[in-house]
């Protein structure tokens, strides 16, 4: 069993707030260096949840050094030489590790057999090589109490899930035991490890595993050297010779490694010094944390800053589109083709006068269409006009959603929803949805409806009911309609002409009913109610872009969320460096609960590759140490 130390309360608060920001998805578009920033987030969750809330929230838990390093370095033969019991399977076969294995002493086994570290790997027990995405622990009672070892997979390995695994064991590890040979202890991805434990200021060891004896001296020198050179200088280095083994998965000789074991049983037994192991690393992770964090919300505001991009490009695209719209409304266009015709039609035949007369002119009109079978000139104009304006606004969105697709395929963020969106969505994405014919065609009939109650309430008034007596409503409406379009700004030769008498008729026979101010009010109204309309539904077409970016990126405060969740673990990492009020007893983890004393002080292990008596400075980490009588 294991205890809170006292004053850990806020720290452990402050951990656990900045791990439920981090559930949100906060890189989810191709924007910058997004592998990298998704990576980054992986693993401060990993080591969030599998090290730093666990470590926390016991500080006098036991010890977690995991054995870690490249392919065939001798990974598995070294922890079942220092646990001097067969708890892996070394082996000559790539990958030998596939599942990591945990050995502890018997009395740690509860410890480790629950979630508390690592809980996201599901535990086994028993012999045998574990199934990949476990974690199998075993004890060896030949184990110190308060010391655990870890056989990480290949930091190398050809497998990914091996890699990736191995990456985060030593994440979560408060000590690493890093294990190379002396044929490929200058590789480069060991030093990335390495360096990565520098930066994290993580408690480090190094074994030089399988030294010829003629190469003792020149190879750990010249690792001792790199070390230095790579800010590691002082980190214990420990030297295993190479040995003839009488079977592949025998043991080491006791010589051969009894430096190791005695610097890691120092460790253990000393509860001080198990408390210097933790707040070293435990500082180290602390201060990544407040590092790494900021630097994410800085990436997610990118993330917000790309989206917004997306939108914006979006809103652009429509909004040409909607001044396009307006262009085609001011200019005159559409008063020619169909239109045009069916005005020469409606003027030329004295249909206009005669649909301007008595509603007994009208009635006659409509008698007449009913006879004959043939709409009357007022309604085929009026249907024209219907038919421009749904073709101005179908080719306002066509040419919208192309420049909006366009605009989208030009950007990787872009790129990225349209791939989301699938090859069928992103064709039809490219041209006006397939409802907008039905839907401009009932938002023009609703606005010539508007048109038409526009008419009807300005007759009403008492100064024009005479003179509108004398005049059809529709008629009436379809100037104003023609008030709306008639200008001669996209015009030439014949049809300026036409347009032009078209607007100077229509003006005049409305002023007349109306009077001058009323007709440009009127005018004006119509004109705003059309393009309103008209922007509802290019509104809605900008949906079908906008729609897929719904859901998409961090919610709007996560950067500043994510800041002051890292300021606030930096206010509280003060409360890792005092000393336990409960210290252990040496040699149990029970003991750390009943206020048990230690030894005089910290305790470690001799020099490269011996167990004589010295000291040994590494990566931060002071141990003095005394010969160990060990089994």
């Amino acid at each position: 069993m294991t205890g809170r130390m006292a004053g850990n309360n806020e720290l452990l608060k402050a951990l656990e707030a900045l791990r439920r920001l981090l559930d949100h998805d906060l890189f989810p578009l191709a924007i910058g260096d997004v592998a990298s920033h998704r990576r980054a987030l992986k693993e401060l969750r990993g080591q969030l949840d599998d090290y730093l809330l666990p470590r926390v929230a016991a500080m006098d838990a036991p010890l977690l050094a995991v054995v870690g390093g490249s392919t065939g370095a001798g990974k598995s033969t070294l922890v079942n030489s220092l646990a001097c019991a067969d708890v892996t399977e070394p082996g000559v076969l790539r990958p030998t590790t596939l599942a990591p294995t945990l050995v502890a002493s018997p009395a740690d086994e509860a410890w480790f057999t629950r979630q508390n570290v690592l809980p996201g790997l599901a535990r086994t027990t028993g012999r045998g090589r574990g199934e990949p995405g476990t974690l199998r622990v075993v004890t060896a009672g030949t184990l110190p109490a308060g010391l655990a070892l870890l056989d990480a997979p290949d930091i190398d390995s050809v497998v990914t899930a091996n890699r990736e695994i191995a990456a985060q064991l030593l994440a979560a590890a408060d000590l690493w035991l890093f294990v190379t040979t002396a044929a490929r202890y200058a590789d480069e991805v060991p030093w990335g490890f390495l360096r990565s434990a520098r930066e994290r200021s993580t408690a480090l060891a190094v074994v030089l595993d399988r030294v010829p004896a003629e190469a003792m001296e020149p190879v750990t020198a010249h690792l001792t050297r790199l070390l230095a050179e790579n800010g590691l200088a002082g980190t214990p280095l420990f030297s295993v010779p190479e040995v003839a083994l009488p079977e592949e998965n025998a043991r080491l000789p006791e010589e051969a490694v009894r430096a190791v074991r005695g610097w890691l049983a120092e460790i253990a037994a000393d509860a001080q010094a198990r408390a210097e192991v933790v707040r070293r690393t435990l500082s180290g992770a602390l201060d990544s944390v407040t590092t790494r964090v900021p630097a994410l919300a800085d990436a997610a505001d990118r993330q917000r800053a790309g989206l917004a991009d997306l939108r914006l490009s979006v809103e652009s695209a429509y909004g040409a589109a909607m001044a396009s719209f307006d262009d085609g409304i001011r200019d005159g266009s559409l008063l020619r083709g169909e239109v045009l015709t069916r005005w020469q039609d409606f003027i030329g035949t004295g249909d206009l006068m005669r649909s301007l007369e008595s509603r007994i002119g009208w009635l006659r009109e409509r008698i007449v269409a009913a006879f004959t079978g043939a709409a009357p000139p007022d309604a085929r104009l009026r249907s024209a006009l219907e038919t421009g304006v749904e073709s101005l606004i179908r080719s306002a969105a066509d040419a919208a959603a192309e420049r909006a697709l366009e605009a989208w395929s030009g950007m990787p963020a872009g790129r990225d929803v349209i791939e989301r969106a699938g090859a069928v969505a992103a064709g039809r994405l490219g041209r006006a949805s397939a409802t907008l014919p039905d839907r401009s065609a009932a938002a023009v009939r609703a606005w010539q409806a508007y048109v038409l109650e526009l008419v009807a309430k300005e007759g009403a008034e008492r100064r024009t009911t005479a003179r509108l007596a004398s005049f059809s409503l529709n008629g009436l409406g379809l100037l104003l309609m023609l008030m709306v379009f008639a200008s001669t700004g996209g015009l030439t030769g014949l049809e300026v002409g036409i347009a032009g008498g078209t607007s100077v008729l229509s003006q005049k026979l409305l002023e007349a009913v109306f009077g001058d101010q009323a007709v440009r009010a009127l005018t004006q109204a119509a004109r705003e109610d059309l393009r309103r309309r008209v922007g509802e539904l290019l509104d809605e077409e900008a949906v079908r872009f906008t729609a897929l970016l719904d859901g998409l990126g961090p919610p709007e405060p996560i950067s500043a969320d994510l800041r002051r969740a890292a300021q606030a673990v930096h206010d509280h990492r003060s409360e890792i460096t005092s000393t336990p009020q409960d210290a252990a007893t040496p040699g149990t983890a029970e003991a750390a609960m009943t206020g048990g004393k230690g030894t005089d002080g910290p305790a470690g292990a001799g020099g490269i590759g011996s167990g004589a008596a010295g000291t040994v400075e590494g990566n931060g980490l002071v141990l003095r140490s005394q010969p160990l009588d060990l089994p």
